[in-house]
């Protein structure tokens, strides 16, 4: 009788064993035929022809690594009775309820790291702090350009797949006027960030009756131009070759140079280049926390609103009287003119650019920051940047791995792969962002917390 029992039994648990077995060869066989000519075969160029390493470890290491992961997802997510994601968040959920202030202490403690982030470098790994150091910046660039870019698709609703083209505004804006004008960093971010915007408010007019799909082809397509346009005006742009000897920023006047009065003499320091790496930090810091606090502040003004109401609804949102071209306008000028602050932050740290650092992969990474830490979710953009970012960055650090795949194997190469599996794991895990809860701008009597599945996508409908 055991057998006949329908949930539960032996039989029903052997059942969903073998077919959790059969799907799971089936994924490592694909693997095993989609991957064949990548991971086994190394081609490289030699003397008289092309030099072929084969590197069979990595190639069955993949089929094992795919073979076990699906069995596990099979066994404790797609076909088990309780799923493990569930289970995982119901437990988050509970520890949220039990204390109803944590994200905001984690967000606390989030920002007091983060003012003597620096200075921690320095004090315990003084031998990596300048490389700690720049990729604390890289993060929170991108840090700001995901609050940027969640003004348009997490509180407007509106899918922009070009936002990498206000980022190379930006970042050209600085570097031109610094070449043709002499004009330093302070001088010419508040410049490039109106640029940014005004460019902004160009896209904003030929979308204003696009939504969804149509929209994010119309996005991605403006992005493309500028670059293609910063590629072939050589004789503005420089085209391919880029524009070197963008000045970097000075401390009232004082630059971080050796000899007398630069910032170490003035101060009576000893000269060092973490100096500068450490102001560029500072710099960035501050500019993300000034785009975050505007983004909170805006969010509760009827402008603020009026985007909300435009992402939840359009038809609705034009039946309670609100101006939907200016919304959308103004959703599209004020994240423009974010990125464009970032990218001329981009050009004063990097000190060169050129149309390869703004590619459609940027605003690819930077939407999914945005998406994976949840639309409309400040702190979900902080944690997304952090994991993203840094973790592909720390990849490089990772030595052994070559002593299990090989000691050719550079797990750099496989950063994309990473990401993308990163990605399908938290959309099973978490299909609305690692953020799960948004506090809403309006209230009547007691603010509380909703779930995201309350709330649009930010689909453009």
């Amino acid at each position: 009788m055991a057998a006949m029992r329908p949930n539960g039994g032996p039989a029903a648990k052997n059942s969903m064993f073998v077919d959790s077995l059969k799907d799971s060869a089936t994924a490592a066989f694909l693997v095993a035929v989609l991957g064949f000519f990548f991971l086994p075969l190394k081609t490289d160029i030699a003397a008289g022809g092309l030099a072929i390493t084969y590197r069979w470890p990595l190639w069955i290491s993949a089929i094992l690594i795919v073979f076990g992961g699906r069995l596990l997802l099979n066994l404790f997510v797609f076909k088990a009775k309780t799923p493990a994601t569930q289970f995982i968040g119901d437990k988050l959920s509970g520890s949220s309820a039990r204390l109803p202030g944590l994200g905001r202490y984690l967000g606390i403690a989030l920002f007091g790291f983060a003012v003597i982030l620096p200075f921690f470098f320095t004090t315990f790994f003084p031998g990596q702090q300048r490389q700690y150091i720049d990729l604390a910046i890289l993060i929170m660039t991108y840090i700001m350009l995901g609050w940027g870019l969640n003004i348009v698709v997490g509180l407007a609703g509106l899918l922009d797949l070009g936002y990498v083209a206000f980022y190379a505004v930006g970042a050209y804006s600085f570097a031109l006027l610094a070449e043709y004008f002499d004009l330093g960093f302070w001088m010419a971010l508040p410049l490039a960030g109106i640029l940014a915007a005004f460019w902004g408010i160009i896209l904003g007019f030929p979308v204003l009756r696009l939504r969804g799909d149509y929209l994010a082809i119309v996005t991605l397509a403006f992005g493309e131009i500028i670059r293609v346009v910063l590629l072939n005006w050589y004789e503005f742009t420089n085209g391919p070759d880029g524009i070197s000897g963008i000045p970097k920023p000075t401390l009232f006047g004082l630059e971080f140079t050796r000899g007398e009065g630069g910032f170490a003499d003035f101060f009576g320091l000893e000269y060092s280049t973490i100096h500068r790496f450490i102001f560029l930090y500072y710099i960035i810091f501050i500019m993300a926390l000034i785009t975050n606090f505007v983004t909170m502040r805006l969010r509760k003004l009827p402008v603020g609103r009026a985007w909300e109401a435009l992402r939840e609804d359009e038809i609705a949102c034009r039946s309670l009287g609100i101006n939907t071209t200016n919304t959308k306008l103004t959703a599209f000028a004020i994240g423009a003119m974010f990125g464009g602050f970032a990218g001329s932050f981009f050009a004063t740290r990097q000190g060169f650019i050129s149309p390869e650092s703004f590619t459609f992969l940027e605003s690819a990474i930077i939407l999914a920051i945005v998406v994976l830490g949840g639309l409309g979710s400040q702190i979900g953009v902080v944690i997304a940047s952090v994991v993203m970012i840094g973790g592909i960055e720390m990849l490089r650090n990772i030595g052994f791995l070559s002593q299990i795949f090989g000691p050719g194997f550079d797990p750099v190469q496989y950063r994309m792969l990473i990401f993308g599996l990163a990605m399908v794991g938290i959309m099973v895990w978490k299909p609305r962002g690692l953020i799960t809860t948004r506090v809403p701008s309006a209230v009547l009597k007691e603010r509380k917390k909703i779930g995201a599945d309350m709330v649009a996508q930010g689909e453009g409908h």
